[in-house]
């Protein structure tokens, strides 16, 4: 069996986390932290900014039944993909929105699908998603790990009080959500 990963940012990880855990091909969905400096980070380091990591994702796929391009169409529609300073009620860089490529291919899939939906005209404001070659990934703590699973009415009250869920469902509502 083929294996790869691709790590996306788009602000708190545990709601990156659902959209994708679950389908076929996914062998597994880890929260964490990537892009920084300081190795092996705690959350609280994360969150005080010292470190330049970002709160991530990091998906393990099989591309032959999940191709790398479906994950890109599952990515964008968690996030608004216009807003550079974070996401939703998550402020600051540790919660920007980063496509972390593993390989040229990754980056070339990623380019092409962030033209894409430029082009598309679906968002007024242009599209600040950055894409960034990847670095040293870092599991986040156990307790963040498959939080939506753990703690299911906190993760749904966060994802509705964050203005995540709102937001899905007026610019994607016409598609998938995950």
């Amino acid at each position: 069996m083929a294996e790869e990963t691709a790590i996306f940012a788009g602000g708190c990880f545990w709601c990156m986390v659902h959209p994708f855990d679950q389908l076929p091909g996914i062998q597994k969905v880890v929260s964490g932290y990537t892009g920084g400096t300081k190795p092996d980070p705690t959350y609280e380091e994360v969150c005080s900014g010292a470190t330049g990591h970002t709160e991530a994702v990091e998906i393990t796929f099989d591309p032959e039944i999940f191709p790398y391009e479906k994950l890109l169409d599952i990515y964008w529609r968690q996030i608004d993909p216009t807003d550079a300073g974070g996401q939703f009620y998550d402020r600051g860089a540790s919660y920007r929105p980063v496509i972390f490529y593993r390989n040229e291919a990754q980056r070339q899939a990623a380019e092409a699908s962030k033209k894409r939906l430029e082009e598309s005209g679906r968002f007024k404001k242009p599209i600040a998603v950055t894409i960034e070659p990847a670095s040293a990934f870092y599991p986040a703590e156990s307790y963040h790990q498959d939080y939506y699973r753990k703690n299911p009415a906190h993760y749904e009250a966060y994802r509705q009080g964050s203005g995540r869920a709102a937001y899905l469902s007026n610019h994607w509502r016409d598609e998938h959500e995950g």
